[in-house]
């Protein structure tokens, strides 16, 4: 349906980040380091995707974006900033990919006997 596909790091521009102490593995260095990661996207505010591609994404996430029409997503299980956020990327990109996936049609069988 979509000619493009649209990844994480072409809507890096577009994502706010913000960064607070996260309950994962570390030991004390949980209590002084902000390495929870939590990504903001606002879809209707976008300008990278299309009106298509916005309405389709919306219809896919559901009840998973705020009133304001905005995804949030989070990673904390990991002990450095940086690969929680990747690991956030990492969930945007599946979701971006389901979401835009062509859906294949059913051909209809002939019933068993």
């Amino acid at each position: 349906m979509f000619s493009r596909v649209v990844t994480s790091n072409q809507l890096l521009p577009e994502l706010a980040f913000s960064f607070s102490k996260s309950s994962g593995p570390g030991g004390q260095h949980v209590n002084k380091v902000n390495t929870r990661v939590e990504l903001r996207f606002d879809i209707a505010g976008s300008v990278l995707l299309t009106e298509a591609q916005k309405t389709q994404l919306m219809q896919f996430l559901g009840r998973r974006l705020t009133r304001q029409n905005e995804l949030v997503l989070s990673a904390g299980k990991l002990r450095s900033q940086k690969a929680n956020k990747e690991a956030v990327l990492a969930k945007l990109d599946t979701l971006l990919l389901q979401a835009f996936r062509k859906k294949t049609k059913r051909i209809a069988t002939k019933p068993t006997k």
